[in-house]
């Protein structure tokens, strides 16, 4: 596996303040936010606590002795879930789940492993799609047990799944 890559502006000082101007607060913005997201994607790094943010690498960078302040987060992190990267799991707004693909995607890239692999009318338990020998070259193998729900459910809602529970586990028959 590769070590993360950081863009320019990880390391240039001024990007760790967010800045008055709109135009420039924009650029920064999107900056900040494609950050995040290929972060997370490259660490699997699926859910976010605000309290914990400060401490995250990706907020802030050793060797320059910069780091994004806590309120400027919250900015960033509101600005991700404007754009559907981030959906709060509290009204409080303390954690969240960071998506680098919808869940309607996640989905979609489950069943098509469920067709490649002749899984149509079998039915497999969520271990076996994100824990399971045969997953593990997908990109959904590992992936948070929330977001798979999420992701099976949106399956659901177009009729391409039916989720099962079996006392202690649960399952999902693919149609």
């Amino acid at each position: 596996m590769t070590e993360f890559e950081w863009p320019w502006q990880y390391s240039f000082p001024p990007f760790f303040t967010l800045q008055p101007n709109v135009d420039v607060r924009k650029t920064q913005l999107d900056a900040w936010c494609s950050l995040v997201v290929a972060w997370a994607r490259k660490n699997n790094i699926t859910q976010i606590d605000v309290t914990e943010a400060p401490s995250m690498t990706v907020f802030r960078n050793t060797s320059i002795s910069r780091a994004l302040p806590a309120d400027s987060i919250r900015v960033v992190l509101d600005e991700l879930a404007k754009r559907g990267n981030l959906e709060w799991t509290d009204k409080t707004k303390t954690r969240g789940y960071l998506f680098w693909r919808s869940a309607r995607e996640w989905g979609q890239q489950i069943y098509s492993w469920a067709q490649d692999s002749s899984r149509i009318n079998t039915v497999c338990t969520l271990f076996e799609i994100t824990q399971g020998d045969e997953t593990a070259g997908q990109e959904f193998h590992g992936l948070d047990g929330d977001i798979l729900l999420k992701a099976l459910r949106a399956l659901e809602v177009a009729g391409k799944v039916e989720l099962m529970d079996f006392g202690d586990n649960q399952g999902v028959k693919f149609l």
